[in-house]
């Protein structure tokens, strides 16, 4: 489609759902109102049927609608189906009968069993039948429903002015479709399709190319990032305060014996603790990954595609956040003078935190409430702050399991060795001890007071850190990828045998939707 074409087809669908006047309102969150219940969900519904699919499944479309609203929604939706040759199953509670009269099809339930599924309009002959005729002047979705739920336990009308408790006028409903012509109808067609082969499914509808949808995506994500508050500038503000704390604490720190360990604290302190705070965008995320779930469902895009967004759309964030704070800090406490040294120093702090969010991203996958995720990521950064060769020293660390492997895989190894080498290398302390010479350099500093593996470039830590951002960001790709293959295996396993699959299809069919109706 052309850039105009899906402009037009937004458009159209906005007007359809009644919605022109709240185009440029924004939908809203904890720090603004924005649209109100009902227009939240009638934007619900534009954004499913913007692509017009084949099927649509809606749940309780008129919920949060007064009558009008969920009349002209509903034959909208009805005119549309029958437009573009769309399927609808819809649940609804409570319909006027305006509304009710729309529906083609019903599927009634109660405690899972099929009390009727048929025409929508047979279905008060159906009751009339049985002995529950439809009062006059009474919607007949309410009284199909009264008769029909048993939460509470009260007495059915019956015709001639006769009661029966709940329990007995829904056997007897079940009883009589059970043995109805329509059901008959019914299983002859399901038994009819389940003896068909398995065909491909129709393919569906074309995609944007993989460009497009990173472009968007990403403007998406900035758009969101920027009007968050909570996502990057409340981090922001808070850094920008501790690096004052931090310029303050330490500041003018100078060129003597004592400095050596103040330079080592600070900088420890830039890579672990600041970084760590790199998990307070986690709750944002999560909202981003919940639509990002229904939207992969829905097949608009690939999770390649939302990874590249994401990724793309926060380097300007995360590059503020290490630049303004990052400035600050290095030169209030006055670290290694030269514009290049500060350059790595900033490049350190970012791409670290850059490998926090991916880091974040893993958790997210794997553990997608929102305030268990932030206590699984904060676990596992105090673990490799522990064996990042800070708070032990390298040749200190047990060999098993805490030098080898994790020393190697906590990112805070390659960050402090990086910031270490940046400041210590071409600088010359005061030697305070006794019987040693009188200056020590940089480089002895490193390899006897900070035991920094010196064989290789502190560019080498940098690009270590890159890779790590790389790997971490590949596995939140194939962690999603897994689960999307694995979940309909362990699924399948989880089916009953082919023996009851075979009694379930001489049964009635039963419906996974509660009062299901289909357009």
């Amino acid at each position: 489609m052309s850039r105009s074409e899906k402009k037009e087809r937004a458009e159209m669908t906005i007007r359809e759902m009644g919605l022109q006047d709240a185009m440029n309102t924004r939908i809203g969150g904890w720090s603004v109102k924005g649209l109100s219940g009902g227009q939240k969900r009638r934007v619900s519904i534009c954004i499913e049927i913007l692509t017009r699919p084949r099927l649509l499944f809606m749940d309780e479309p008129t919920s949060g609608l007064d009558s009008a609203a969920s009349y002209h929604v509903m034959s909208r939706i009805v005119k549309l189906a029958r437009h573009d040759g769309i399927n609808v199953i819809a649940s609804i509670h409570q319909p006027s009968s305006e509304v009710f009269e729309v529906f083609h099809n019903l599927c009634l339930l109660s405690s899972g069993k099929t009390v009727y599924f048929g025409s929508a309009s047979m279905a008060k002959e159906f009751f009339d039948s049985n002995g529950f005729p439809c009062p006059a002047l009474r919607n007949p979705s309410d009284h199909y429903l009264r008769t029909i739920n048993k939460d509470f336990d009260s007495d059915t009308e019956q015709g001639h002015g006769g009661t029966t408790s709940t329990e007995e006028a829904i056997n007897t409903l079940i009883k009589s479709y059970k043995s109805s012509e329509t059901c008959q109808q019914v299983q002859s067609r399901v038994y009819e399709i389940c003896q068909l082969k398995g065909g491909l499914l129709e393919k569906k509808g074309s995609q944007a190319s993989f460009i497009t949808q990173c472009l968007v995506l990403t403007r998406r994500s900035s758009v969101n990032m920027y009007r968050d508050l909570g996502y990057y500038w409340l981090r922001l503000a808070i850094y920008i305060a501790l690096c004052l704390c931090v310029g303050t604490i330490f500041y003018d720190i100078g060129s003597s014996y004592g400095s050596i360990q103040a330079r080592g604290s600070m900088l420890m302190f830039v890579a672990a603790f600041l970084t760590f705070m790199a998990i307070g965008g986690f709750p944002s995320f999560v909202e981003d990954m919940k639509i990002f779930g229904r939207e992969r469902l829905n097949g608009h895009y690939g999770v390649g595609a939302f990874v590249v967004g994401n990724t793309f759309s926060s380097i300007p964030y995360l590059l503020m956040i290490s630049l303004i704070p990052g400035v600050i800090a290095y030169y209030l406490v006055g670290l290694h003078k030269g514009f290049e040294h500060f350059v790595y120093f900033a490049l350190v702090l970012f791409v670290c935190m850059m490998l926090v969010e991916s880091l974040m991203m893993i958790v997210a996958s794997v553990v997608p409430d929102f305030l268990m995720g932030i206590i699984t990521g904060a676990g596992i950064q105090g673990v490799m702050m522990l064996c990042g060769g800070f708070f032990r020293l390298p040749n200190d660390l047990p060999k098993p399991f805490w030098r080898y492997p994790m020393y190697y895989i906590a990112f805070h190894k390659y960050a402090n060795q990086g910031f270490y080498k940046n400041e210590f290398q071409g600088l010359t302390f005061p030697n305070n001890q006794a019987g040693g010479p009188s200056t020590i350099t940089g480089e002895e500093i490193l390899q006897n007071v900070w035991q920094v593996e010196t064989g290789y470039s502190k560019w080498v830590d940098v690009a270590i850190l890159f890779g790590m951002v790389v790997l971490y960001r590949l596995l939140f790709l194939g962690i999603i990828k897994t689960v999307e293959k694995v979940k309909p295996i362990i699924k399948g396993l989880m089916v009953a045998s082919p023996e009851k699959s075979k009694q379930v299809i001489e049964k009635p069919p039963s419906s996974r939707y509660l009062h299901e109706a289909k357009i």
